[in-house]
């Protein structure tokens, strides 16, 4: 028997042809030059067009903007779990199905040496909020037949995306103009207090409980272990987006005390000033002018960031602001699945 060489594509279960076209473009950055973190300004942005949309499409379409957890970069859109499309694939199933408007879907890279960067402007990390609004989304609407409105304009994304997706909108409402939120981080108490503790525990056991041993040994290993570095990294990450520390470019601020784990009041605050709960009330207006906000997380989240999306719900709900909020079965992981719905709530809204 002999093997016989086939051109093209091997089709499912290992890859599905798209319907619709995805570009895979590299762009340079101004505003991430010369990062505190010396993390690349040249990035990946993927956008991806619904079948029949060329770049010459003759109408103005609206546009939703999908943004990553932590850990993300946007390569991993294409992972696949077992037995089901990939991200991207679900996408283009979505529009090829004929039921959701036409719209342009950008999938933007945030990611940094620490993780992730929250969506947030920070001198520890680096102007990832502005390099979102004031650079992509001008690049974009420049190079595709996008809507230039911020009521033609929506951002999703999912736990510290789902975070990005609502804080972005509150604090830059010039730029996005409809949000959808799964599991993103809120309710700071209950979804971070916890992983203090167990910082300064790792630390104590595992890096003399110094963070400058954790990194030394982070950058000496050729293998990031999940179980012993994701953890610490985590929690730093976070206090280099919500604390930075104005004398150390590049540093954070903790927010507990690692020998003990005792919280640092002053430094907790600036985190809570950054809780989407406790910040609605102050862009009550911003918020109001939103044609669309999804939230929604599994009951089951480890995190317990069910537990967010409901408060952040209880506070629109006080703000008279309109919004849907839903709970369904499942965890923090295995929902992406529940991406594509969100995404064409949005375009529906925003094609009204």
């Amino acid at each position: 028997m002999a093997l016989t060489r086939i051109e093209g594509s091997p089709g499912a279960p290992w890859e599905l042809p798209l319907q619709g076209s995805l570009d895979r473009i590299v762009v340079e950055s101004e505003l991430l030059a010369d990062n505190p973190l010396g993390d690349p300004e040249i990035r990946p942005l993927w956008v991806y067009r619904p079948p029949g949309v060329d770049r010459d499409h003759p109408r103005a379409l609206p546009s939703v903007y999908v943004i990553q957890g932590y850990f993300g970069q946007v390569d991993m859109w294409l992972r696949r779990d077992p037995f089901e499309p990939n991200m991207i694939e679900r996408i283009d199933a979505m529009f090829s199905e004929g039921d959701c408007p036409d719209g342009i879907i950008v999938f933007v890279d945030a990611w940094t040496s620490y993780g992730g960067s929250q969506y947030l402007n920070s001198s520890a990390t680096g102007r990832y909020q502005d390099y979102l609004c004031d650079e992509v989304v001008p690049f974009v609407d420049a190079s595709y037949p996008t809507d230039p409105s911020r009521d033609q304009r929506g951002i999703a994304g999912k736990s510290s995306g789902g975070y990005g997706a609502m804080v972005v909108p509150m604090m830059r409402p010039d730029v996005f103009g409809a949000l959808a939120s799964h599991a993103g981080d809120a309710l700071f108490e209950c979804c971070y207090l916890a992983d203090f503790r167990q910082a300064a525990r790792e630390l104590r056991d595992r890096f003399s409980g110094s963070y400058d041993v954790f990194f030394e040994e982070l950058r000496a290993t050729d293998h990031f272990d999940l179980d012993r570095h994701a953890g610490p990294l985590e929690v730093y990450g976070y206090a280099a987006c919500y604390s930075p520390d104005p004398e150390r470019p590049g540093k954070a601020r903790l927010p507990f005390d690692p020998e003990t784990g005792r919280i640092v009041d002053e430094v907790w605050e600036s985190w809570l000033e950054l809780d989407p709960v406790r910040m609605a009330p102050r862009r009550a207006d911003a918020l109001r002018s939103l044609r669309r906000i999804h939230l929604e997380a599994g009951k089951s989240d480890e995190y317990y960031l069910d537990l967010g999306a409901r408060a952040l719900s209880r506070e629109l709900e006080k703000l008279g602001v309109e919004h849907t909020f839903e709970l369904f079965e499942g965890k923090h992981g295995g929902i992406a699945y529940r991406y594509p719905r969100a995404i064409r709530e949005l375009l529906l809204a925003l094609d009204g």
